[in-house]
């Protein structure tokens, strides 16, 4: 059995959030898999708004809904100065037989999604 890397854990986080990006309508115009890589997806919506999307994977029980709240005041100054604003959406996995346990490849696993959190763009 081979337990996932860091990365394939965050291409599986990205693959939930890019499902649900596509059922609320949004189309990518631009996608970055690599992790550190900020955002991993630029959206336009149907009124040709753009949307910088934050995707951040963490292993449970570890809370998916937080963030780096400094880091992201850089980053809305980036996304403020494009002209877009910022979608954050975390995604909890783990091992339904233990939270110590790794994920492995082809094997189930258990997620945590609460969907996509609008980011305020007021400047701090």
């Amino acid at each position: 059995m081979k337990a996932l890397t860091k990365q394939e854990l965050h291409n599986l986080a990205m693959n939930h959030v890019g499902k649900d990006l596509e059922s609320r309508g949004f189309e990518f115009v631009a996608i970055n898999s690599k992790l550190k890589k900020h955002p991993q997806f630029v959206c336009i919506d149907k009124n040709k708004d753009w949307f910088f999307v934050i995707v951040r994977a963490v292993m449970l029980p570890d809370n998916p809904n937080n963030y780096d709240v400094v880091w992201m005041e850089t980053f809305k100054k980036h996304a403020y100065d494009k002209n877009a604003k910022v979608l954050y959406a975390g995604v909890g996995l783990g091992n339904p037989n233990g939270e110590n346990l790794p994920i492995y490849l082809n094997e189930e696993y258990l997620i945590e999604y609460n969907g996509i959190q609008v980011i305020d763009m007021n400047l701090n």
